[in-house]
């Protein structure tokens, strides 16, 4: 008995011998399972930026170009300094903007090309003091004093792996050193708008004097005024070159800084303002600002460090004929027009003095007119040059002064012959002052034809003197 005991006993022993190595394999098995797991994959960096909520406008605006989120999706091996949310707002206050969705797509791209170097992946403990190449062409500035600064911005979290790079989250946008020059001045509200693209392409397309002007105190040193187009503006102009524009450009500019409560008031005539490019005629009546009866003052006192800025719905064109080539141009062209005024002003002599300084405001009928008050060529030429002069006469105001559509007001108005028309702005008639019925009318299409002497407006009727 005692010896099947002892049997019994040594034979279960051994079997717990046998199983412990088997036991400690498969721990070990176990246990290496468990070190040699495979560890989730990082993002790459658009998705890491996607997915960080202080990141959230970054993504948004690398979501706009489809190249660059391809870029930074795929393998590599990129330093991207990622500016928070409230960077962001902060830059966007500094260059006049709300919103990202509000800058023109270039410059956005070149400012988030600004923030990413290609060539390696940097972390903050391999950063050195110096220059930094990034995407977009130009140099940034590394330094590493009181903390990891890239120009102007602070590094406040280092180090965020990606899986093609590392991203550093910064403080500020950082702004590429060709756009420096234009933060601030009067001419960042129309850089970093996309509204204002045609204006800033004409600008880079000028001669360089053009920008450096615009960068500048002005000649005077006491600032500018720009009166900026929209690019609805440059459309409502007929101007779709933009380039050799440089005289149109400058004469949107005033040496020194004029706010609108400076803009002076007027009444009844234009006032001139002189502007690097020439002169213009303001209209300030009503609480509406025109120039040269064309173009309206849309949007006011836009600061700058260097002046002020005034947004304008139509861009100004500089004259560069006198009334009399203007009428002598409109009579050879196809289709012809104010032919028969042309013949009028040579049978009364008056093309020369119509050609003078002026200024001139002139109700020029059509040729339709003409023939409808029985004054063809061959009545022109069959009457007394007095007698078309009397007529003629009658078609100019006396006053010498420039007179838009924009300063008319309902009443009468001397004419160089010394008798009144009425105005009806509310009709948008000339009555002469033989009482002619139905009264002349005002050619809406064809009004504040500006002259270097003068304003020419087209009316559909001769106007006759009493």
């Amino acid at each position: 008995m005692k010896l099947r005991k002892s049997l019994t006993l040594l034979w279960a022993y051994n079997i717990r011998l046998l199983w412990l190595p088997i036991m400690l394999v498969a721990v070990s098995i176990s246990s290496c399972d468990d070190n040699n797991s495979t560890p989730a994959p990082l993002g790459n960096i658009v998705e890491i930026a996607g997915k960080t909520s202080d990141l959230s406008t970054l993504y948004a605006a690398i979501s706009k170009y489809p190249s660059l989120v391809n870029t930074l999706s795929a393998p590599g091996t990129f330093t991207v300094f990622a500016p928070t949310n409230a960077a962001f707002t902060a830059v966007l206050a500094a260059i006049g903007q709300t919103s990202i969705d509000d800058l023109p797509a270039d410059v956005l791209e070149n400012i988030l090309q600004y923030h990413v170097h290609a060539t390696a992946a940097i972390g903050s403990a391999a950063i050195t003091p110096g220059p930094l190449g990034m995407v977009n062409g130009e140099s940034a500035v590394l330094s590493t004093t009181n903390g990891v600064f890239i120009d102007n911005a602070q590094v406040t979290t280092p180090d965020v792996e990606a899986s093609n790079g590392i991203i550093h989250i910064v403080d500020a946008v950082i702004v590429p050193p060709s756009m420096l020059p234009i933060v601030g001045t009067i001419v960042a509200p129309a850089y970093f708008n996309k509204n204002f693209t045609t204006l800033i392409a004409a600008v880079q397309n000028a001669d360089t004097d053009i920008l450096s002007l615009l960068l500048s105190d002005g000649p005077s040193g006491q600032g500018l005024t720009l009166f900026a187009p929209t690019n609805d503006a440059f459309e409502a102009a007929g101007i779709t070159d933009v380039n050799s524009q440089d005289a149109v450009l400058a004469y949107h500019v005033i040496d020194g800084t004029v706010e609108s409560a400076d803009l002076p008031v007027t009444s009844g005539s234009a006032a001139e303002v002189e502007t690097l490019g020439g002169f213009f005629y303001l209209s300030n009546s009503g609480g509406s600002v025109n120039i040269n009866g064309l173009t309206q003052v849309i949007g006011v006192d836009i600061a700058g460090s260097n002046g002020v800025v005034h947004v304008i719905n139509r861009t100004l064109l500089p004259p560069t004929k006198d009334i009399t080539e203007i009428v002598s141009d409109a009579a050879a062209g196809n289709p012809a027009e104010f032919s028969l005024l042309l013949a009028a002003l040579n049978r009364a002599g008056l093309t020369g003095a119509l050609a003078g300084d002026g200024p001139f405001t002139v109700f020029a009928p059509t040729d339709a007119a003409f023939i409808s008050a029985g004054l063809d060529e061959a009545a022109i030429n069959a009457a007394s040059p007095a007698d078309v002069a009397a007529i003629l006469t009658h078609h100019v105001v006396k006053a010498s002064v420039y007179v838009f559509s924009t300063d008319l007001s309902d009443g009468n108005v001397m004419m160089l012959n010394d008798q009144e028309v009425t105005i009806s702005v509310t009709n948008l008639t000339v009555q002469d002052a033989a009482g002619s019925t139905p009264p002349a009318g005002l050619v809406v299409s064809s009004l504040n034809i500006l002259a270097t002497n003068g304003v020419i407006h087209v009316i559909d009727k001769v106007l006759l003197p009493d």
